[in-house]
């Protein structure tokens, strides 16, 4: 099956956005001292992160495995 590249590349760019989102609402609950609620939207972005490098690995190799 050929990967649908557009599709996984636009998926990309939305982790992307979200998991910038996200990192500025940690940000946001840390500095006004909601230390759990910030230290769950960190763990949220840190696997947001994680997805968006490995989809975006899919994209730039084409998915060529």
């Amino acid at each position: 099956m050929e990967p649908p590249i557009a599709e996984l590349s636009s998926i990309s760019a939305t982790l992307d956005e979200i998991t910038k989102r996200v990192g500025a609402l940690a940000l946001q609950a840390a500095d006004q001292g909601a230390e759990e609620l910030a230290g769950d939207l960190f763990s949220i972005e840190r696997a947001l992160g994680g997805a968006g490098r490995r989809m975006a690995k899919l994209v730039s190799s084409g998915h060529k495995r």
